[in-house]
């Protein structure tokens, strides 16, 4: 398997953009078919399923840089932060936390310019 930092080229890719705008465009339409049936799905399975993308996502980025996470902190976190109840909360460390926190931060505020003091304000763990 490769990461794309270790990809030759990296971080310079050139691409051919009429390549990609067929698949492109096909991703874009099961997107959105994808999101039309989540919306058709009920509250809770909704959370449940951003919720489980959202630990994977924090999981497999932090398998990158090569730290192995624990799973149940890892969920725990992002529920307490996304204010859902998922019952079995289990306090997180703050090597966890702080995964956590980046990576809902740039996935909620990914239209923000990121500044030196974006990248280096200690935030408060809630």
């Amino acid at each position: 398997m490769h990461y794309l930092h270790e990809l030759e080229g990296w971080p310079t890719f050139r691409w051919d953009h009429k390549v990609l705008v067929e698949p492109l465009a096909a991703v874009r339409h099961r997107q959105g078919r994808l999101i039309g049936r989540m919306e058709g799905l009920g509250f809770d399975l909704r959370s449940e399923a951003t919720l489980r993308t959202m630990t994977e996502e924090v999981m497999k980025s932090s398998e990158i840089e090569g730290e192995i996470l624990d799973r149940s902190q890892v969920r725990s976190s992002i529920a307490r932060r996304l204010g859902m109840d998922i019952g079995d909360l289990v306090p997180a460390d703050r090597d966890v936390e702080g995964v956590v926190e980046m990576m809902l931060d740039a996935t909620q505020n990914y239209e923000r310019e990121l500044t030196d003091e974006r990248l280096n304000t200690p935030r408060e763990l809630t």
